[in-house]
């Protein structure tokens, strides 16, 4: 006899566990009503959800184990996956490989492949820096021996004594190919730097040199809440002592809210990657914190739309005249020691520029020193305002004072002594949507080169052309006079311009 049909039950007439019948939500609407939602099911009338809660069987929990403890039963691991992965992620199964698998697959990959792949996860990055794989890479392409370059360069390696590739610390290969694939050889060009220019007492080539070697020159600014942003040069500038550098464009922060700037020399390796993971090195040159902004900065002149800012002796920035959002930042930089400076520094420590200490010369005390040389050159963005070079200046022993010496370049009553500027002094800038020119401003390249020609005291910076208080009388200038007054720790070095009507029609001369 059959047993009759029994709803939601087994055979044993036990209630069964599981899901109910299908189930679907439904919307009905009656007349002079709004639309309401129903559930409906197989056995079941429809009954608006606003009239009556629909119970869904379901099976029963042991009341031993809380229903919300059950994710702690799972291991910490798949807890922490779970919680992590975003829906739609599928599990990263290279992890899960051996490591001699992945050492496997990386030992057949190329440089630019092995370089990129170290930036997926810790892992691979460290595998990927194995001395043992970046020799078996250097060997095959800068390997003397035709040896290393054979067909099976793969049993060559692994004859290689294990001890030479292991004392070296980890990376090593790695940062040696990349040296070398760039042309990171200082010795090189240290030699086309040995011819000097006798006019400025510099090397003659480092523009070519600074070209050929690919340097670009970065700065770092961080904010007061730690926001980072670095930032390449947009335009660059060379004159015969220097080089300036102009930063355009970028979201930069407001300038009451930095609290950090570096500015570092950047050389890149033309390796077959993406711009933003491209290996190089960067060697620090200068870095200002809150408390020398804060405590060094000067306004040293404006147009109508920005003031100019001195940070630094050879850093100025341009502010939007009535808010605090930086326009631009400049910078220049001398010639004396610059492939060093950007190069053979770190990106923590910069190149530590050796002392030069002048030859002892007691020939004649009352004498003083002599034979030392002065070569100055005011300039722009544009163009050279005046270069001038005086040699054979010489001081009395009573002008040796506390370690200063005092050296005059250009005596005022010696007309020949004086040099006519070629330009007005002013300074062009531009950012990346405007650009302007600021009066009375400029670049000064100051090179003094003491009785051996060697550079004794080296400047480069922005400065700015005050009136003078009191003019001195001249029968040949009948004009305004300014100031172009510069001071470090090293030295200070006042200029006069005569500025009004000369004899030979100049518009402009430098006492």
């Amino acid at each position: 006899m059959k047993a009759p049909p029994t709803e939601g039950r087994g055979p044993t007439g036990e209630k069964k566990c599981g899901s109910p019948k299908i189930r679907k939500i439904m919307t009905t609407k009656s007349p002079g009503t709004s639309p309401q939602r129903c559930l409906a099911t197989n056995n079941a009338k429809r009954v608006p959800l606003t009239q009556k809660k629909a119970t869904v069987p379901s099976c029963p929990v042991p009341s031993k184990v809380p229903t919300k403890r059950l994710t702690s039963l799972l291991p910490r691991s798949a807890r922490h996956a779970a919680s992590a992965r975003p829906a739609g992620c599928t599990q990263n199964h290279i992890e899960h490989l051996p490591p001699e698998i992945l050492m496997k697959i990386l030992w057949n990959l190329d440089a630019s492949s092995l370089y990129c792949i170290g930036y997926v996860n810790k892992l691979l990055y460290k595998l990927a820096k194995n001395n043992a794989m970046w020799r078996k890479i250097y060997s095959a392409k800068y390997g003397e021996s035709k040896k290393l370059k054979a067909k099976h360069m793969d049993e060559v390696v692994e004859k290689l004594s294990v001890m030479k590739v292991h004392e070296r610390p980890g990376g090593y290969w790695r940062r040696l190919y990349f040296r070398t694939i760039a042309g990171y050889n200082h010795t090189k060009w240290l030699k086309e730097l040995r011819t000097i220019n006798p006019f400025t007492g510099l090397p003659s080539h480092t523009e070519r040199v600074l070209r050929e070697q690919r340097v670009a020159w970065e700065i770092t600014v961080r904010d007061r809440s730690v926001c980072e942003g670095t930032f390449e040069q947009s335009h660059t500038y060379y004159s015969d002592s220097s080089v300036t550098l102009c930063w355009t464009n970028g979201s930069w922060p407001a300038f009451h809210q930095l609290s950090t700037i570096q500015l570092h020399g950047v050389k890149r390796v033309p390796l077959k990657c993406p711009s933003a993971i491209k290996p190089g090195w960067r060697s620090l040159m200068a870095q200002l914190d809150i408390d020398t902004i804060s405590k060094s900065s000067q306004v040293i002149g404006g147009d109508r739309l920005v003031k100019l800012v001195l940070l630094s002796p050879g850093i100025v920035i341009g502010i939007w005249r009535g808010q605090s959002s930086i326009a631009f930042v400049m910078a220049t930089f001398h010639y004396h020691r610059l492939l060093e400076r950007s190069l053979l520094g770190s990106s923590v420590c910069p190149y530590n520029i050796p002392e030069n200490r002048p030859l002892f010369d007691d020939v004649d005390p009352n004498y003083g020193l002599h034979g030392y040389t002065l070569h100055i050159t005011l300039h722009n963005t544009v163009t050279e305002i005046m270069s001038g070079h005086f040699p054979q200046l010489f001081c009395r022993k009573g002008q040796i004072n506390e370690g200063f010496i005092q050296l005059n370049a250009i005596i005022r009553s010696n007309q020949s002594q004086q040099t006519p500027l070629s330009a007005r002094v002013s300074l062009p800038w531009r950012s990346d949507a405007l650009e302007g020119t600021v009066k009375n401003c400029c670049m000064m390249s100051l090179t003094l080169l003491d009785e051996s020609q060697i550079p004794f005291w080296c400047v480069s910076t922005p400065v700015s052309m005050v009136l003078a208080n009191e003019e001195p009388f001249s029968y040949d200038y009948q004009g305004q006079h300014f100031l172009i007054k510069y001071k470090d720790a090293e030295g200070k070095f006042p200029v006069c311009i005569k500025n009004g009507l000369q004899p030979k029609g100049h518009p402009a001369n430098l006492t």
